[in-house]
């Protein structure tokens, strides 16, 4: 095990290297300034799109745009924003949040035109469903001769989308917050690891092989309250030290131009740590959430596409800011030396002493859980992409398998697989998507001027 760590993170390190920084945050600024800062002049027609004023239940697809954006959010809300976060500060300092954010605001102009391509150009399984996402994308986009570069995306989908890091996490908080301390874990912790990982196991293959419609509707309904729960935990937090919020974002700054707390200045790698944490949250660019939008029922690919762009604000700009102000105002980044989910769950202790693990706890479950739900979708559309319709649900057998392995595997090793598996799906999502970004901005200006002249109908009427 200790041999296969030491490849895994090897695998990521070099996966996660400048070309891959330049591709996603470069390509993401170049989106920005393409589009005319399209994602923020739009956010209010968004918004309606989101609230269910343009839906058509006769339009083609599987899920409306709420559930589109539950779904996809219940996959990116998840243990990236309780431990993804701790993580990256853990390894780059308070500053690293900064570059979190500045990834989130390029990935909402990346999100726009990734998941309109999804819609733009779905495509069928070999049943004939209508089908969405970068593979999809590329072979109906591009054209056949790319089907390879559809087929590695595919590939490397059926491992980045595995639920070994919220299975990890989960048990981690499981064991150390709630059952430890209570003298309910047994000698041995990997057992109390099996046990966990067993439990999960039966209770996400309760929800997956329900289809995309049950795990919508489950994400749709448990989405908005863990969001709400949350924010609720870190304003409380948030109140309590008051007087270190200036302090904190100040902090935040001048660590992200400096690096000083923790990589002794080397900024070029907090901004890559920044950007690696933001695309494992939010997965801009990556191409799981093309996929979850490309089931949605619409036949405007603009309007899944504004959609979509909300979703690293709500994830990162949001939910990641929330868990890295109650580390920094409490410090216990400097004080702790526990790692992942464990180092946000003794800043919720030390802000409310006694109970505040325990709401944690019940957050990360909510969050787990949805993502757990989610991340079977994605695996499933590859595997089915790859070997054909009618043999995906074989994936899901494997797909649940895996939480075992990621109650009883390492935290480093769990991390360094999914972060280069990320990485190789970013590359055919990025390429394709900047090849045909000048079909997006055609298909909006058609758009918004269609708009335009509805809003000036209903105006005459």
């Amino acid at each position: 095990m200790k041999r296969l760590e030491e490849i895994l993170v090897a695998f990521s390190d070099a996966a996660w290297g400048m070309p891959l920084l330049v591709l996603l945050m470069g390509g993401g600024f170049y989106f920005m300034l393409y589009s005319g800062f399209l994602p923020f002049r739009y956010l209010r027609h968004a918004i309606d799109v989101l609230r269910g004023r343009y839906d058509d239940p006769d339009d083609p697809g599987d899920i409306n745009h709420f559930e589109a954006l539950s779904a996809a959010l219940a996959a990116t809300v998840g243990m990236g924003n309780i431990s993804g976060v701790a993580v990256a500060i853990a390894i780059g300092g308070p500053g690293v949040l900064f570059w979190m954010w500045v990834s989130a605001f390029v990935g909402m102009a990346t999100k726009f035109f990734t998941c309109s391509l999804s819609v733009m150009y779905r495509g069928h399984d070999s049943k004939g469903h209508l089908e969405g996402g970068p593979m999809y994308v590329i072979e109906t986009g591009l054209g056949k001769k790319w089907k390879p570069l559809a087929a590695f995306f595919a590939i490397a989908g059926l491992f980045g989308t595995l639920p070994i890091f919220q299975a990890n996490q989960l048990t981690q908080v499981i064991r150390e917050v709630v059952l430890e301390p209570n003298g309910l874990s047994s000698g041995d912790p990997f057992y109390t690891n099996l046990t966990i990982g067993l439990s999960l196991v039966l209770i996400t293959s309760m929800v997956i092989f329900g289809g995309i419609q049950r795990i919508g509707h489950v994400a749709g309904k448990m989405v908005p309250g863990m969001v709400v729960l949350y924010m609720l935990a870190v304003f409380y937090i948030m109140f309590a030290n008051y007087a270190n919020i200036p302090d904190a974002f100040a902090l935040i700054f001048t660590d992200a131009f400096t690096a000083k707390s923790m990589l002794g200045g080397a900024v070029g790698a907090i901004i890559i740590a920044g950007a690696r944490r933001a695309a494992f949250s939010n997965e801009a660019g990556i191409g799981t959430a093309s996929m979850m939008h490309g089931a949605a029922k619409t036949d405007e690919p603009i309007r899944e596409g504004l959609v979509a762009m909300l979703g690293p604000f709500i994830d990162t700009i949001v939910v990641c800011t929330l868990t890295g102000l109650a580390i920094i105002l409490t410090g216990t980044w400097q004080t702790s030396g526990a790692s992942g989910v464990t180092m946000t769950a003794t800043a919720f202790n030390n802000a409310m002493p006694g109970f505040g693990n325990y709401v944690l706890v019940l957050c990360v479950m909510i969050f787990a859980f949805t993502s757990l739900f989610s991340y079977s979708y994605y695996g499933t559309k590859c595997f089915s992409y790859l070997f054909g319709a009618r043999y995906k649900h074989l994936y899901n057998y494997f797909y649940v398998t895996t939480i075992v392995f990621g109650a009883t595997a390492t935290i480093t090793a769990v991390i360094a697989l999914i972060d280069g598996m990320y990485a190789m799906m970013a590359i055919p999502t990025m390429v394709s998507a900047l090849l045909l970004s000048p079909k997006v901005m055609a298909a909006a200006r058609d758009y918004f001027r269609r708009m335009r002249e509805f809003r000036e109908e209903q105006v005459k009427v």
